[in-house]
């Protein structure tokens, strides 16, 4: 978690400018956004550990295999409530490269805890090939790059929950270059990513709630930690006012 907190400013920043590479930008068209309510949001809120363990499979199932979260360790998953043992079991469902051994050669071997989320590309240039010329963005940082005043004044789990629900026909006269989709939620509505998500057993608008308070974690994961801290800052100041109070009534009381 220390790692994301040093590293926010910097890949905020990037996650954003990568995540607007994907598409054909169109001004004339701006993005919508639907505000929903959020466990986390509040001064008391906090996340819902079930719908976290939800959206890390919808990830895993479905994102992981175009999106790296490279500033989320396995290990990090104990936070929404796994175990040690499912840790573990999660990272030893991939091989990383590690080394090297005493030959000096390069070696695979399965995932462990302290391990980062496994890239679904070994670098930029092979993302890009498998996914038509678009670059996938890092997830790892979504949520807060999209949060706030810095894009369209919208929350970011918001923002996620609407680019998974809003795909949709283009209107008459709007044409969509082949390779592209529209999706009123993206601002410029052409995007490269196909819709991720559908109705089955569990329907699109949960399972969209569910990567996207998942994806707010993963971003804000001190989170509910900051809440706590703002809460003790607010009784500490209340109870000093008081006590100044009480000190200027008892050191005034005979001035007249």
């Amino acid at each position: 978690m220390s790692k994301r907190r040093i590293a926010l400013a910097v890949v905020t920043a990037i996650a954003g400018l990568a995540a607007v590479g994907i598409v054909a930008a169109n001004p004339v068209h701006h993005a919508e956004v639907h505000t929903q309510s959020w466990s986390f949001n509040g001064f008391f809120g906090s996340f819902d550990q079930a719908q976290l363990k939800r959206g890390h499979v919808i990830y895993k199932d479905v994102c992981a295999g175009c999106h790296s979260m490279n500033l989320l360790a396995y290990r990090d998953l104990q936070d929404i409530g796994y175990t040690e043992d499912e840790v573990k079991a999660f990272a030893a469902e991939v091989q990383v490269q590690d080394g090297p051994n005493d030959a000096g050669e390069m070696f695979e071997r399965p995932g462990r805890p302290s391990d980062q989320f496994k890239a679904p590309f070994p670098n930029e240039q092979a993302a890009r090939a498998g996914n038509n010329g678009a670059l996938p963005p890092d997830l790892s940082l979504m949520a807060k790059s999209r949060a706030g005043a810095g894009f369209l004044g919208h929350d970011g789990a918001d923002y996620i929950y609407s680019l998974m629900t809003l795909y949709k026909d283009p209107p008459a006269g709007v044409t969509v270059p082949e390779g592209m989709h529209y999706n009123e939620a993206f601002k410029g509505h052409q995007i490269a990513m196909p819709p991720p998500l559908s109705d089955g057993d569990v329907t699109l608008d949960e399972q969209a709630k569910d990567i996207a308070a998942f994806l707010t974690w993963a971003a804000e994961g001190n989170l509910e930690e900051r809440h706590r801290t703002g809460i003790k800052a607010i009784l500490f100041l209340v109870i000093f006012t008081l006590l100044v109070y009480a000190v200027k009534r008892k050191v005034w009381a005979n001035v007249h």
